[in-house]
């Protein structure tokens, strides 16, 4: 009986160091710390997103909205269009090509192209300015039948200086008004039968016949050829001027510069010559 319980215990003391073993320097938290300290280098490599304030593509969009806008606003301005045939007093019919906004000393401007094509030039006239400067639309039929009316009448020439005369021709070529230049071509045509212009009366009389011809040619949807033919037959209407007359327009004509004249804004109609 005592050699059965001895054996019992030599196994207890045996099991003794097995439970010694689990008590082993392998749980040190050695290891964790440098377990640790890689996710603290991959940290800073992760919050790498610097390129995402790079991204300045959104600021770009509002530069070309402004162009959008121009382009819609360039359509009409002051009563008048893109396109359209205009009256500038001081060059004749123009045709307006564009309406367009320019900076100019760090102010904006809304400018008209307009391109006289037989002149071969263009011209940018401020819309705010249009009144100013004379710019009207083409004149009506109606205006265009009492111009050609107009070629029809008795020339008035007055007795003044040639260099005063000239002055109010031009000035009536200059101001736009198709009556007005349907007068001063009346004044200054010389049919075949008539004296020679001077060099003065005759480029005169072809601007004046050139602004009439444009104007009645866009009006008309016709050729300027065609107007100006129109305008002859016109002028031959009119009632040719007596001798007396000629003479005396010739001798205005001659006077000195330093000359005076009595009857300085005496209009003078021109008679019929007797048949």
């Amino acid at each position: 009986m005592p050699n059965k319980t001895a054996k019992p215990a030599a196994k207890a003391t045996a099991a003794k160091p097995s439970a010694a073993k689990p008590v082993t320097a392998k749980p040190v938290t050695a290891k964790a710390p440098a377990a640790a300290a890689k996710p603290v280098t991959k940290a800073p490599v992760a919050a790498a997103p610097a390129k995402a304030p790079a991204v300045t593509k959104p600021a770009a969009k509002p530069a070309a909205a402004p162009k959008v806008e121009e382009k819609k606003v360039v359509t009409q301005r002051q009563g008048f269009k893109a396109n359209e045939f205009v009256v500038y007093p001081a060059h004749g019919v123009g045709q307006i090509l564009a309406i367009e906004e320019q900076e100019i000393a760090g102010a904006k401007l809304e400018l008209f192209v307009i391109n006289f094509i037989k002149d071969k030039m263009t011209l940018r006239v401020p819309t705010a300015k249009v009144a100013n400067v004379g710019m009207r639309k083409l004149s009506d039929p109606a205006l265009v039948k009492k111009a050609l009316e107009t070629l029809k009448g008795r020339a008035r020439v007055k007795r003044t200086m040639w260099s005063r005369r000239a002055q109010e021709y031009e000035a009536k070529i200059n101001s736009g008004d198709i009556v007005a230049i349907a007068e001063v071509v009346r004044d200054l045509y010389r049919s075949e039968s008539q004296p020679e212009q001077s060099y003065s009366e005759r480029q005169l009389y072809e601007a004046a016949l050139d602004r009439l011809s444009r104007e009645i040619a866009v009006v008309q949807h016709s050729t300027e050829t065609e107007a100006v033919k129109e305008i002859e037959a016109q002028l031959a209407k009119s009632p040719r001027r007596n001798a007396k007359a000629e003479a005396a327009e010739g001798e205005a004509d001659a006077d000195a510069e330093g000359e005076t004249d009595d009857t300085d804004g005496d209009d003078t109609t021109v008679a019929d010559e007797a048949a």
